[in-house]
């Protein structure tokens, strides 16, 4: 998992990543290929 500033830059390499926001923190999750999970906060 990667700790970015900017998450509108991970969700678009994707066509399946979902913005998640849990506990104040703010995750871009991709079901089909995990290899780009990132978060911020």
């Amino acid at each position: 998992m990667k700790i970015r500033n900017s998450l509108r830059t991970a969700k678009t390499r994707h066509k399946d990543c979902r913005l998640v926001r849990r506990k104040g923190r703010v995750y871009v999750i991709n079901k089909t290929n995990p290899r780009f999970k990132s978060r911020q906060g």
